[in-house]
């Protein structure tokens, strides 16, 4: 076991956001899960492999107290994931580490188990298809794993055989027969998610042969004939054992599907549809501790005029009447824990640019807020007495640490961490405009050291994606920290369809791109460049998703910037549509007129601002024909005038091996570092040289 005098000291991260190597090295907190009886708390976290190529995950164990220094208790080159306690006080985990008993040449994820009196991990299942995640009742010894099963097996000894034979074969093909087929960078099929049930093999006759020798254990399939519907699904065990919960998504004609929450009998696998309705889709969420009442997370249905909202209900568990549960809240909540005594919710919900803890009375429905700083909470577990709830919390100012919550007061207590907050080199601050309805837009402006009226910074607009999101928590991906470091400000607003402003800021933007969000992007910029600390002469505009469709769109309706990049864009509305990985729910949003009339392509003519395009070639939300197509238009048809020699002043950043996101910490060197390039020459005139990776 390793204390947290292994991770870095707030001198030695100082310099992380002026080192890329420094900053990909830092560790990376997810994930929160807390014993039974409320005495041991356990995250995971991510770091840098010794080639610098990867991440590996642990275990780390952190003291609810606040007393004892966070300890890593697992360790592993292939990494550990999913914990759960027991009632027993045994951690499970997922690993694909080899079996040190076994001979594995080739292991999957299998489901290891950590005593609660010490010694060392243990598999107690392992199957050729892996096992994803597992989550264990609260009060009764029920264990349940999510694990994949090729659609035509008939049982776990068939499933076997089928995968063996495909792979000898070395066939990779997959024949579809419904929609979707692919999701973010995954290809579905042809295997598909199941619940089991982990239970003792009644049919073992040898005696153990030490005291700690393990019981051989086995899985029971409960959803054997569920097809693909349970992708994606995050299935809630009721806290006596008796019965999951799960949304199941059910196929349309037209290549539509919606979801339907079903609850299935441990004992017997039977299905009961609890709610079922062509207006919503619905989510399990947490169910209450007598195991009486569950909490549904039903979400509107959005067609063109009809944009999206999000609500919860409370329903019998054996199903009947769906009670709304503060109906009247204007925010879209997330359920994350009930109290013990089944008097309130704990939820999180996006609000004003941070993403707080709130506290719902289940009986009144009234909504109380409970952490009242600007920091997002994700992980929410509650201790055993109610008083106390520990979470991770993230800001623009620090990245995800454990916390401890005082429910009554709202106090929050930073828990002693694997790793120490690194010094930024710069200030946050909140500023507010109006756009050009008179509707608020507020934003975070990341200011750099030394930025004052004597010495205003260039500025950086970025714009955020989803677009049903807020820059509201830490992101490694898009930090800009790593440009406040080289002396810019970044603007980080939160424009039309942003979440945590009320369903009107939704509206304002559904299906109408190019209006209201790209107007609340102007006028957020228009407030801040007229700051002494700001040089509005030099600006860019960046953003990745949404964001890079904004930047499109950016480029093709103003000149002010003097660079603009764009990642994993959206370019061209009716390419995209039917060919990213959920044109189900695209195409609910825009009619074809619709799309026309917001698309970036249109304008291509128009553009004159130098483009740092990027895109990763396993996008499959925007898949890459955007970004190739948008690359030829940009030489063909801009209004960036050539070089004597046919030379551009756009540049196409391509990534074979990437999805929608840049996630080997390689890359994301090359990402940071191309960007760093590109704006020095366009916004400060400036040389950097380029990566010696490129091998340019």
């Amino acid at each position: 076991m390793t204390s947290a005098s292994d991770s870095p000291t707030p001198a030695e991260s100082a310099s992380a956001f002026h080192d890329l190597d420094r900053f990909v090295s830092l560790p990376r907190l997810s994930g929160l899960t807390l014993s039974i009886d409320g005495t041991r708390l356990v995250t995971s976290v991510a770091t840098l492999n010794p080639k610098g190529t990867a991440y590996a995950t642990a275990l780390w164990e952190l003291d609810p107290t606040g007393h004892e220094p966070a300890r890593r208790i697992t360790r592993s080159s292939k990494g550990e994931s999913g914990a759960a306690f027991v009632p027993s006080g045994d951690l499970l985990f997922t690993s694909s580490r080899p079996d040190p008993d076994g001979s594995d040449e080739d292991p999957v994820a299998a489901l290891w188990k950590l005593p609660a009196a010490g010694g060392e991990a243990r598999i107690v299942h392992s199957r050729p298809g892996g096992i994803q995640s597992v989550i264990a009742a609260a009060k009764a010894d029920a264990v349940v794993a999510v694990a994949e099963v090729l659609a035509g097996s008939t049982d776990e000894a068939d499933d076997e055989v089928r995968r063996k034979t495909r792979k000898e074969a070395g066939v990779a093909a997959i024949l579809h027969s419904g929609y979707p087929v692919r999701h973010w960078d995954a290809d579905l099929g042809p295997a598909e998610p199941r619940y089991f049930l982990l239970e003792e093999d009644v049919q073992r006759e040898a005696e153990p042969v030490t005291v700690d020798d393990e019981p051989r254990l086995t899985l029971r399939n409960v959803t054997a004939d569920f097809g693909p519907g349970l992708r994606n699904a995050t299935p809630r065990l009721s806290p006596d054992g008796t019965f999951l919960v799960t949304s199941h998504t059910v196929p349309l004609a037209g290549g539509d599907q919606r979801s339907v929450l079903v609850r299935v009998e441990a004992a017997t696998g039977e299905r009961t549809v609890l709610l079922d309705h062509p207006d919503f889709d619905y989510d399990a969420g947490p169910i209450s501790p007598d195991s009486s009442t569950i909490v549904a997370v039903v979400r509107r249905r959005t067609g063109a005029d009809v944009p999206p909202n999000v609500e919860l209900g409370l329903l019998p568990a054996l199903g009947g009447h769906l009670t709304p549960l503060a109906d009247a809240w204007d925010r879209w909540p997330s359920p994350a824990a009930w109290l013990p005594d089944g008097s309130a919710l704990l939820a999180t919900a996006d609000d004003d640019g941070a993403c707080p803890v709130f506290s719902v009375d289940v009986t009144s429905g009234q909504v109380r807020r409970v952490t009242m700083d600007a920091a997002a909470y994700t992980d929410v577990v509650v201790s055993p007495d109610g008083d106390t709830a520990y979470a991770l919390r993230s800001s623009y100012e620090f990245p995800a640490e454990p916390v401890r919550i005082d429910l009554a007061t709202g106090t929050v207590v930073p828990l002693p961490a694997p790793s120490a907050r690194p010094e930024l080199p710069g200030r946050l601050e909140r500023v507010e405009t109006v756009g050009a309805d008179g509707h608020p837009v507020k934003s975070y402006l990341v200011l750099p050291e030394g930025a004052d009226g004597s010495k205003p910074a260039p500025l950086l607009l970025w714009i955020h994606g989803g677009p049903l999101g807020s820059w509201n928590a830490w992101t490694w991906r898009w930090s800009p920290w790593l440009l406040a470091a080289k002396g810019y400000a970044v603007l980080l607003p939160d424009p039309a369809l942003s979440t945590g402003y009320g369903q009107k800021m939704i509206e304002r933007g559904w299906g109408a791109w190019g209006d209201a969000p790209y107007t609340d992007l102007m006028a957020a910029t228009d407030a801040v460049v007229a700051r002494s600390d700001i040089d509005e002469n030099r600006t860019a505009a960046m953003g990745g998703s949404f964001g890079g469709y904004m930047a499109n769109w950016v480029a093709g309706h103003t000149d002010r910037f003097n660079a603009i990049v764009t990642h994993a864009s959206l370019w061209a509305l009716d390419q995209f549509g039917p060919t990213t990985d959920a044109s189900f729910y695209w195409e609910k949003e825009m009619t074809p007129e619709m799309a026309l009339a917001n698309s970036p392509h249109a304008h291509v003519g128009k553009i004159s601002t130098p483009m740092l395009v990027i895109h990763g070639d396993k996008d499959y939300r925007v898949p890459i024909g955007e970004g190739l197509r948008l690359w030829y238009e940009l030489l063909s048809k801009s209004a960036l005038p050539a070089g004597p020699n046919g030379e551009t002043e756009h540049r196409f950043l391509y990534f074979p091996d990437e999805n929608h996101w840049i996630l080997k910490p390689q890359h994301a060197k090359i990402w940071y570092s191309v960007v760093e390039h590109f704006l020095a020459r366009h916004v400060l005139g400036e040389k950097v040289d380029l990566p010696a990776e490129l091998g340019i």
